[in-house]
């Protein structure tokens, strides 16, 4: 499972940024999944290859861009803040969500809620300036949705947060043993993302029951995500979240108003640890962390041309998830969706710099922080079902991408069924949430069926 590093297209230049992302890359961490695996010989021959075409398109690029630097600055600038803003709005609320529902009071969930915002912001300054690369991190999105479907586990609140912690200690794992990361690789990616399907289908239709016990409030949300998701779709789940805070303003000004703590606060929580609370929250949690993130994220990052540092990105977001469980945070790990806003031509023309976009985005994710219990106070004095509602929107394409995945293979349609089936049910049996039985079911079915075909 050998990955090469950046391609030397991205560093045949005399300038200081890339001797500083030579300099900076750990060489002896080249472990990735095996399905992004090249040959570790890749960097010299592209090296020798395409030295010439760098340079001239760097003297191209520098040439068309020298007359402005302080527009090339504020794009650079901007880029990084509008890639934090959409990755902060467009799932904050899936995170709260998620946090309550497995028994996290107001100020618990403001805390975790906090927590894996500045520790995703923190990991993106380190591994962004370290390696000179659009690294960013996330919080686990499809892993809140997961704590949303699961519901309350045995041991409650400090249960959960020892789920957290297992998971923190689970990716570490992956970082010092990869053939963890090959084991959760192996899992068929029908299985999973039926899975996740299955998790998010309660999600995605609250936005249908909201709209029929609170059209006031949540049909602003639902008509400014339709009208956006036709105009500008990368806007859409983070305009129809603004659209809901001002329906819940303007409902506070005439229900009494807002009460509750808006500057952040740290709530520590002693972790417990249960079967129910491993099986129904840690495994799952590790599992679609994996799968759903940070596989993606790689190959996203390698889609446009960069070799993601594994082993470190593993640790750091290990680190990070452990010591965010103590305040309430569930899981970061590499940035898939957002990714892209900060790695792709869009951030910047030349790819040695778009890292900048990330760091950035780091910097304006320790700002955004800062109103993070704010936030709580005000999503969670509205009616109940509100909050819901908009995380649905929030996961509505997320679901469909699932859904799609899932039943694309028709050898493993069947098993992708029964496991999106039982996940969406949201069964409890012997004190353990469905997304366990799910895969469980999924595993036994495919298992079946294909010993059947190759008996036949």
């Amino acid at each position: 499972m050998e990955q090469p590093h950046l391609d030397a297209s991205h560093d045949t230049t005399d300038t200081k940024d890339a001797a500083d992302s030579t300099d900076a890359m750990d060489t002896s961490d080249a472990t990735g999944p095996e399905a992004l695996a090249s040959p570790a010989g890749a960097d010299s021959a592209d090296s020798a290859d395409s030295a010439d075409s760098a340079d001239s398109a760097d003297s191209a690029d520098s040439a068309g861009h020298a007359a402005a630097p302080g527009v090339r600055r504020a794009h650079l600038v901007s880029a990084g803040v509008v890639t934090a803003l959409v990755g902060f709005a467009s799932a904050s609320v899936v995170v709260l969500a998620g946090l309550r529902a497995v028994g996290a009071s107001p100020a618990q969930a403001a805390s975790g809620l906090l927590a894996v915002t500045v520790t995703q912001a923190l990991g993106t300054l380190w591994l962004s300036r370290r390696h000179r690369m659009p690294i960013l991190l996330a919080w686990s999105t499809p892993g809140a949705a997961l704590l949303a479907s699961t519901g309350y586990v045995d041991g409650g609140w400090p249960a959960a947060v020892g789920a957290f912690l297992v998971v923190g200690g689970l990716v570490l794992l992956t970082a010092l043993w990869p053939r963890l990361g090959g084991l959760i690789a192996s899992i068929p990616a029908p299985i999973a993302q039926a899975m996740l399907a299955g998790v998010l289908l309660s999600l995605c239709l609250a936005p249908v029951h909201g709209l029929v016990d609170h059209p006031a409030l949540v049909a602003p949300a639902v008509v400014v995500w339709l009208v956006l998701l036709r105009l500008a779709p990368r806007w859409a789940v983070p305009t129809a979240f603004a659209a809901a805070v001002v329906a819940i303003g303007i409902w506070l000004g005439r229900h009494g108003g807002l009460d509750g703590p808006l500057l952040p606060r740290v709530e520590l929580t002693s972790p417990t640890l249960t079967w129910a609370s491993v099986l129904s929250l840690a495994i799952p949690l590790y599992i679609v962390t994996m799968a759903s993130q940070n596989v993606p994220g790689v190959a996203v990052l390698s889609s446009y041309g960069y070799t993601v540092p594994w082993r470190e990105s593993m640790t750091v977001t290990g680190v990070g998830t452990a010591v965010g469980a103590f305040a309430g945070g569930h899981a970061i790990n590499l940035a898939a969706i957002t990714a892209a806003l900060a790695a792709s031509p869009d951030a910047h023309p030349d790819p040695r710099r778009r890292w900048v976009v990330s760091h950035l985005a780091g910097w304006t994710f320790l700002v955004l922080a800062l109103v993070s219990t704010a936030l709580v106070t005000v999503v969670t004095a509205a009616p109940v079902g509100v909050t819901t509602a908009v995380a649905g929107l929030a996961l509505v394409g997320t679901l469909a991408s699932s859904l799609t995945a899932a039943l694309g293979d028709p050898d493993d349609r069947q098993a992708a069924i029964i496991t999106f089936v039982v996940a969406a049910s949201g069964i409890t049996l012997a004190h353990v949430g469905a997304a366990f039985w799910a895969l469980a079911a999924g595993l036994v079915v495919r298992l079946t069926v294909r010993s059947r075909r190759t008996g036949a």
